[in-house]
């Protein structure tokens, strides 16, 4: 049996931002990644992926915007300091919630 390794190429753009998702952040990102396939980025890499990462997400700037359109913009919220055991169950447990109602619903 033989091994063979793929390394996929590509760029990633991270912006950090304190606060909560803005239409004009996800613009601001689209746009980023724009430039940056069109100027940077050589025919053989993998396009460029934008992530924002804010302390707060707001999950209709990510269901009305080009967050939904473009396969190559995420968001994610992360949080500004370290959570105690029990914040991070009960947080755990809403995601599951959210999740079981999103299959739910399909």
């Amino acid at each position: 049996m033989v091994g063979v390794t793929f390394t996929l190429q590509c760029f990633l753009l991270v912006d950090l931002k304190f606060g909560k998702l803005k239409h004009q952040d996800v613009g601001q990102m689209d746009t980023y990644v724009r430039l940056y396939d069109e100027r940077i980025k050589s025919a053989d890499d993998n396009p460029t992926i934008g992530l924002l990462l804010c302390s707060e997400k707001s999950e209709a700037v990510v269901k009305y915007s080009v967050l939904t359109d473009q396969q190559q913009l995420f968001a994610a919220k992360y949080m500004p300091y370290l959570p105690s055991e029990a914040e991070l169950k009960r947080e755990l447990e809403r995601e599951r919630e959210r999740i079981m109602q999103q299959l739910a619903q399909q």
